[in-house]
């Protein structure tokens, strides 16, 4: 498998801050602590704590985003698929490719979280039907992207999370440059071989994809490497947005960089 360099993001989970200024520190030290990308989440309501609890919305969080940093690339782990007309979506992600120099990845899922869609008047469905909307909205952003003025400044590289076999990961092999798995181990090694089938059916090299896990510790890490993965993602809620754990996972990548990529920097 092509080897991707290792990198490092941090999910800031935008509930239980009730003062965005702790959200805004939080980006200012994770972009000091060298991780890769700050993401944040598509949710309207805390998923953990009081679930009434303070919380803020994706996009324009991460408008707010583009223009604090400098280096680091930004997006949603995950935009929730049907909250928005897919072609609104497309616009905002090549607005805020633009503000950031270029630096939005575009993440993006099924939707899953009930409460969102009872309190904000989404049809909850069931995961069937958010996934077959999933497929359509794909479609529909591909297309606007191919044809906004002005064109984002690159192809804006789009991350899927899930690990639906028949339905997910062949989203994944059309249009998916990162895949976020919520596997483990072993489930990953035998989603990895079905998205590879996927990806036969399409055409497209399964190298190409990036694989994508949310940070398992010091202890695993290399096992998941090994496996293919070259994305950790740390999570972290307010109101400390606490970054222990980022900077343990930022040092780990740092003294477990491939040497051949490492050489190609």
């Amino acid at each position: 498998m092509m080897a991707h360099p290792i990198r490092i993001g941090v999910q800031l989970q935008p509930q239980h801050a009730p003062d965005y200024g702790l959200i805004r520190d939080a980006v200012l030290r994770c972009e000091d602590a060298g991780v890769d990308i700050v993401f944040n989440w598509d949710h309207f309501y805390p998923l953990y704590g009081d679930s009434d609890g303070a919380h803020f919305e994706c996009w324009t969080m991460l408008g707010a985003f583009a223009e604090q940093t400098e280096r680091v690339e930004i997006g949603a782990l995950v935009t929730g698929g049907g909250y928005r007309n897919p072609d609104l979506l497309a616009d905002m992600a090549r607005t805020v490719d633009h503000i950031s120099g270029g630096r939005l990845i575009l993440g993006i899922g099924g939707g899953w979280f009930e409460k969102d869609y009872d309190q904000y008047g989404y049809e909850f469905g069931t995961a069937g039907s958010r996934l077959r909307l999933l497929k359509e909205n794909m479609a529909r952003i591909s297309a606007r992207l191919k044809v906004l003025n002005p064109a984002p400044t690159r192809e804006i590289p789009i991350l899927i999370g899930g690990g639906g076999e028949r339905k997910t990961l062949r989203l994944v092999a059309e249009y998916a440059q990162v895949w976020h798995s919520f596997s483990d181990l072993d489930v990953l090694a035998h989603k990895s071989a079905v998205l590879a089938d996927h990806c036969a059916e399409v055409g497209r090299d399964p190298a190409l994809i990036q694989r994508s896990v949310s940070w398992p510790g010091v202890e695993q890490a290399q096992q998941y490497v090994d496996a293919g993965v070259s994305l950790f993602t740390v999570g972290t809620g307010g109101p400390e947005y606490k970054l222990k754990r980022v900077v343990e996972a930022v040092q780990w990548r740092d003294e477990h960089q491939p040497e051949a990529v490492v050489g190609l920097a």
